[in-house]
């Protein structure tokens, strides 16, 4: 790490290009306030801003305030996330509302520890809340700010090492220094549109950069080394079945996941490990012939930890067990209203099919 540089040389330069090249127009800037910072927060996590945006500007339209999301049910919150990802996101989004409601009088607090203690809030997130809802002087930590740290500091190591994220958090502390009273939304905005933008982590714009000048990682010729990579490894293969089952009514079953793991709370198919598992729940709870069932094309999903391959098949026409209804974990529903649940996004494009 170059340890003579000022914080200035940082700071300045990045802020005199956010003026001009910044974004400076993304909807939650205008109106700005805490819910809507949070919300785009929680939301950028793992996805692009591109991607996000018709997706909150959704949700917002649904759940303008805090106190209404706080007051919308699991399924209403998760239909109008299902197909953005990582619905751990909402689940705890929801959870955090709902605290705000009962500790915080309806709000997000403005409390750096009480923020954090939050569902879903971590360090890096509670920062740049403050920072951009408040103009509070935090740093933000993202993958787009270890990347820049990185290379304009020229520190080596997999961020993700403790030891490597600790020196990178105090880089960023560090540089809060010179940034001017009233610039902080500014500024921490800044550091994610040149991550995001000119220093990307395939094509780095260097030609372009406002910080070439002393940027360590160029001048050595260690931009495209860091950060350094994380240490690969091979992701493992599952393999599962699911049923997409019609009633008479051409009516769907559903069922809802548990509350923790893969696809968590959202509705989906009947779903086992293996072809054994699924007839015999089949048998206990449908009126059919499992064997005439049509196999539809299977549907390979990549998880943050393995790869899925789901082998769907369908069959119509048939019939609950008399003793089996619609409950909380399993229902009947129409195609028209599968809107109005949370589906992940596979399963919601396998029943969207002809």
């Amino acid at each position: 790490m170059a340890a003579r540089k000022t914080t200035g040389a940082f700071a300045a330069p990045l802020l005199a290009w956010f003026e001009r090249h910044g974004r400076h127009d993304l909807p939650w800037q205008r109106p700005r306030t805490p819910y809507r910072v949070w919300l785009s927060e929680i939301m950028l996590q793992q996805t692009q801003v591109a991607t996000v945006i018709p997706y909150f500007l959704r949700f917002v339209d649904r759940f303008p305030t805090l106190p209404d999301l706080a007051a919308a049910s699991t399924d209403e919150v998760m239909a109008h996330w299902a197909g953005l990802g990582y619905y751990a996101r909402a689940r705890n989004l929801h959870a955090a509302a709902k605290q705000c409601m009962e500790h915080h009088d309806g709000g997000l607090p403005r409390d750096f520890d009480a923020l954090h203690a939050l569902p879903g809030i971590g360090r890096s997130t509670a920062g740049a809340i403050l920072a951009q809802a408040w103009g509070d002087r935090f740093a933000i930590l993202d993958g787009n700010v270890k990347r820049v740290l990185a290379r304009w500091h020229g520190v080596a190591g997999w961020p993700g090492t403790p030891a490597v994220e600790k020196q990178l958090w105090a880089l960023a502390e560090a540089h809060l220094a010179a940034v001017p009273s009233g610039r902080m939304a500014d500024y921490t905005q800044a550091q994610m549109d040149f991550g995001a933008t000119l220093c990307s982590r395939a094509r780095p714009a260097c030609a372009a950069c406002p910080l070439e000048s002393t940027c360590v990682a160029l001048r050595e010729g260690l931009v495209q080394a860091l950060p350094t990579p994380r240490p690969g490894k091979v992701l493992p293969e599952r393999e599962a079945v699911a049923l997409v089952l019609e009633n008479e009514h051409g009516e769907l079953l559903l069922q809802r996941r548990p509350p923790t793991g893969i696809w968590a709370s959202l509705w989906t198919l009947p779903q086992a490990d293996t072809e054994a598992q699924l007839r015999e729940w089949f048998e206990g709870e449908v009126d059919g012939d499992y064997d005439a069932a049509e196999e539809l094309p299977v549907i390979v999903h990549t998880f943050s930890h393995y790869r899925l391959h789901l082998q769907p098949r369908r069959l119509r026409r048939v019939a609950p067990r008399p003793r089996v209804g619609d409950n909380e974990a399993q229902r009947w529903v129409a195609r028209a209203d599968l809107g109005a649940l949370g589906l992940p996004a596979p399963i919601r494009r396998l029943l969207d099919a002809p």
